[in-house]
């Protein structure tokens, strides 16, 4: 089936570019589980007749020029080699689905990468597990693009004609009662201060500064290093009911208290006594940039003068982690987490880092 479109070559974004470096080749795996038997020419048809089976960037190969830039050039999309049936279950001695999945998927991030001579993505269909795996490169877009062409290819199981339904936006109405020039003179300086302090540490730390050497740091080699998938469960209304605890708290502040407090109690265990209390290991963080944000409608990312554009449209935060011994009350971490969580959202972090890198690859190449 051909792709819609003439078949021109387009030049890669800086960002599409950075993914497909040897020390940054980033592949996104997503897993699915069905609730019935999957229909493998079923599930070839409705991918076909889909935004991934109708997107240009889907139905494009990666080639490089004479002068080794990378562009996108149509083809003729093949759905039989981009769907991998695996009929057999993936690990015999495993009777549990989700951890012999996970060992898959596991597997395939090390030693299956994907292959240039077709479009970059690869839909795996486990049919003895009930179990989808979708492999897409970063380079075809980020998670907002993705998982906004996910949504629309499904469709509600109450109307089938109808695209499921996004969370709507919430309006809020600004105060008439409140002295409101001096709140933005207030809220603008704070912005200022926050960008700066934050953009300083982010070039020093890209540049100069390391964190120390913990059991969790990499080494060497350490995109070859086996790797291990494992899942956590969350129940959506206890972690409501956490963020309850302190005001104002949202989602991510929690899910940031449980990295902070799960990584404390790892290193209590791996290395009792060995760090110093405070000891700060620096996480990053992907922010989305659109000016819309949350999911956004898959026509409107594939207009070319649309503020929604498809791509790879984010920003990096740092997220210092702070080790802190066993026995401190759980909530600490929650606490710690929306004081540092609320200080990057009023800065404009995200945006210069974007800039940063968009600049420097600009300049000096994927390389530098």
């Amino acid at each position: 089936m051909a792709c819609p479109g003439t078949f021109s070559d387009e030049p890669l974004s800086p960002a599409g570019r950075l993914f497909l470096q040897r020390k940054t080749d980033v592949v996104i795996h997503c897993i699915a589980r069905t609730k019935n038997p999957i229909d493998v020419d079923g599930a070839k048809a409705t991918i076909m007749s889909s935004p991934m089976g109708q997107h240009p960037r889907f139905c494009s190969l990666l080639v490089r020029d004479e002068n080794g830039f990378e562009h996108w050039r149509k083809t003729r999309l093949d759905v039989d080699r981009h769907v991998i049936v695996v009929k057999n279950r993936v690990n015999e001695d495993e009777e549990d689905d989700e951890v012999a999945v996970n060992r898959y998927v596991a597997d395939l991030s090390v030693s299956s990468p994907l292959s240039t001579d077709k479009p970059l993505w690869e839909v795996h269909l486990l049919t003895a597990h009930k179990h989808v795996v979708f492999r897409i490169h970063h380079s075809l877009g980020d998670g907002i693009s993705l998982m906004s062409m996910l949504m629309a290819s499904c469709r509600k199981v109450s109307d089938p004609d109808a695209l499921p339904m996004m969370v709507p936006e919430k309006t809020t109405e600004k105060r008439r009662d409140s002295p409101w020039l001096l709140g933005s003179m207030w809220g603008f300086l704070k912005m200022a201060w926050l960008t700066l302090v934050f953009v300083l540490e982010f070039l020093l730390r890209s540049l100069f500064v390391s964190d120390r050497k913990t059991a969790v740091s990499g080494g060497d080699g350490v995109e070859l290093w086996p790797r291990k998938l494992a899942t956590a469960k969350f129940l959506l209304h206890d972690m409501k009911e956490v963020k309850k605890a302190i005001p104002d708290a949202t989602i991510n502040d929690v899910l940031f208290g449980i990295v902070s407090c799960g990584l404390s109690r790892y290193l209590d265990h791996s290395t009792p006594n060995a760090l110093h209390e405070g000891l700060r290991m620096t996480g990053v963080a992907m922010v989305n940039l659109r000016a819309k944000p949350g999911l956004q409608e898959i026509s409107k990312l594939m207009k070319d003068n649309s503020e929604t554009r498809w791509g790879n449209r984010f920003g990096v935060i740092l997220l210092p982690v702070f080790y802190h011994k066993s026995g401190n009350d759980p909530l600490e971490y929650l606490k710690r987490a929306k004081v540092m969580v609320d200080r990057k959202k009023q800065s404009l972090e995200a945006y210069f880092s974007y800039r940063i890198g968009d600049l420097t690859m600009t300049l000096l190449g994927t390389k530098v």
